[in-house]
């Protein structure tokens, strides 16, 4: 299943950079928790193709979203990039 990085997890103050928000398709926050706990992949677009893997942690709002913490952060390039959910 492919899914869409949002935007970092942000506060007015203070970005995490291991944790993103992810459009996974759900139009409800009840939808959305049905993802928690399943592994997310990012790949890059270049040739080398590093893999950057990561979890779904909890769901994000009312509107479908969901929070993602990855291993290591991603780059600023991964906005709005697909990620692969298993």
């Amino acid at each position: 299943m492919k899914g869409k990085v949002v935007q970092f997890r942000r506060g007015r103050h203070r970005i995490h950079e291991g944790h993103f928000l992810l459009d996974v398709g759900a139009k409800k926050r009840d939808e959305a928790g049905k993802f928690v706990g399943k592994q997310v992949t990012w790949t890059s677009s270049g040739k080398q193709k590093k893999k950057i893997k990561g979890k779904i942690a909890s769901a994000h709002g009312n509107k479908g979203l969901v929070r993602a913490i990855f291993e290591r952060g991603l780059p600023g390039q991964a906005l709005t990039t697909e990620v692969e959910i298993e």
